[in-house]
Formats: C-alpha cells, structure tokens, sequence
C-alpha cells in the first residue's frame, strides 16, 4: 500500500540513480529525464558499490534535498556469493544515507518477495520468499527502511521485459531475440505456466510517479493480466509474419511448483488513477528491434 507525502505531483529537486547504466535503471533515467528532472546517474564508472570507499564516494556526492533510486543489483541471484554481493551493495547505500538524510528513497524490488502460494497477489500478501534472489530483495527492503529517517517507497515488479534487456531470460526478451535470429521459439513442455509480464518503460512510469508523490510504502509493478507462455510465443512469431515455428522442447528440470501466478491490481489504481499499462500485444511490439 502507498501512501503519498505529495498529494500533488510535485518535481523533485534532483533524482540519484545508483544503477543508471543497467536495463531497468536505463529505463528510470530516460523517463525522467524527458520530465526535466534533474538527475545524478550513476553506473559502474562513477560509483563502484563493492569498491571499500563507496560509501564515503556516494556519501560525499549527496544533498539533503535528493530522492534516491536505488537499482543496482547483481540479478538474478542464484548463489550464495552473488547473494552477499548483492547485500554488501545496499549496505554501501545504507551506510551513505544514514551520514547523509536523504528526501526519499525508491527502491527497486521483486514479485519474488512473496509467497509461492499467494494467489492472487497483492501489496498485503505474505512475503516468505523461497529463491535467494527473493531473499536478497526482501533483505534489502528491510535494510534500507531501517537505515534512513527518509520515506522509502518500494516498488516489486513482476517479470520485465523491453528492448534493451540484456540478459534474454526465458519469455519474451529470448523469444524475440530466436526469432530475430531465424531460430525457432521454444518453450518449455507445453508453455502453459501463466505469468504476468510488465514493460520496463511501464515500471520507469510507475518509479517516476512514485519519486513526484514522495510515496511511502510498497506497490506490485504488474499489468494485472497473466498470459502463458505458449501465447507469448506466438504472439512474437506473429509478429515476425510467422516465419519462424515455434517449438516445444523438454523441460531443463521438473515442471515448475508455482505453475500460475495472479495479481490484484486494486492499489496501484487506487494511487495512480490516471496511470494505464501497456498491453502485451503492444509492448511486444515495441520491443522488437
């Protein structure tokens, strides 16, 4: 649930973006730069978060009066040491904030927080996360919130996909990516896990709004609609005249355990009445190169 410090969308005064030069962090960056937000972005050049003087680097480049986004993540975690990569980041960010009192803070977050069995999911579900990448993302949560005074607004997208997505996971980035090549799309097994996919321009809006309202609390980043993974495959086969098949091929392990995931969009239309997400169809559209 959301709560907004700014009834009135107001401009913040300057927008920190640690993870600027990543896909989705890319994304925030573009969004409020075409608003005319002021914004200080940082990749890998400017701030190297495991580097042992990053919290004194980051801590001398803030002003009392920014919000901070917070992106950058070692994604997905998979292992034990990318995990603890992943906290030691934020903790550079903590350790900066807590010298420095910020205005707010957008942290970028996961749908894996919650339970595999909620369903429908909503901003109140159960966080019992069950990957360590969940785990990392709901550590971080709490970290950041009990390092700062600041209002900390926590956005959990749901499956991301877009045209500059660099790591071509399993759904729409790698179906596009087989068909530009000529390849045949394959799914796993039938395709019938049905997921929700939101367009990472979709969660730079939802992030930009956030960042005018000074929000406080957590809000789901997801369409609402969840589609199998066999109809996205042909919706991106369609969209290459049908030149390429698609292929059914043997799973790579046992059949998934959370076969179908739902989301109760209620809350992000109750704090962003005017907001409207990008359909399937029409973000896929936008993503093919």
């Amino acid at each position: 649930m959301l709560e907004h410090l700014n009834p009135r969308a107001v401009t913040p005064a300057r927008v920190v973006i640690v993870g600027a030069g990543g896909f989705v962090g890319g994304a925030i960056r573009k969004r409020l730069e075409a608003e005319r937000v002021a914004t200080l972005p940082l990749t890998r050049n400017e701030l190297e978060l495991l580097q042992d003087n990053a919290a004194q680097k980051l801590q001398a480049m803030l002003r009392p009066d920014d919000s901070i986004v917070m992106v950058s993540a070692v994604a997905p975690a998979k292992t034990v040491p990318q995990l603890m990569q992943n906290l030691n980041m934020a903790e550079t960010v903590c350790v900066a904030v807590a010298a420095v009192p910020v205005s707010h803070i957008v942290y970028v977050s996961s749908d894996a927080v919650y339970a595999d069995d909620a369903n429908p999911v909503t901003e109140r579900s159960y966080c019992a996360p069950s990957t360590l990448h969940g785990m990392m993302h709901l550590a971080r949560e709490l970290m950041f919130k009990s390092s700062t005074t600041a209002p900390v607004a926590i956005l959990r997208p749901t499956l991301i996909y877009g045209r500059e997505d660099p790591h071509g996971g399993y759904g729409p980035n790698r179906f596009h990516r087989q068909a530009e090549r000529g390849e045949p799309i394959t799914v796993f097994g039938d395709g019938e896990e049905r997921r929700d996919h939101i367009l990472v321009d979709d969660v730079a809006a939802l992030a930009a709004l956030m960042l005018r309202h000074r929000s406080l609390g957590a809000l789901n980043a997801v369409t609402g609609v969840s589609t199998s993974f066999h109809d996205i495959a042909y919706m991106v086969a369609k969209q290459f005249d049908n030149r390429v098949p698609v292929k059914s091929v043997p799973r790579p392990g046992p059949r998934p355990h959370l076969l179908h995931r739902f989301f109760d969009i209620t809350n992000c239309l109750k704090a962003f009445p005017g907001f409207r997400f990008t359909g399937l169809a029409d973000g896929l559209a936008l993503s093919k190169r």
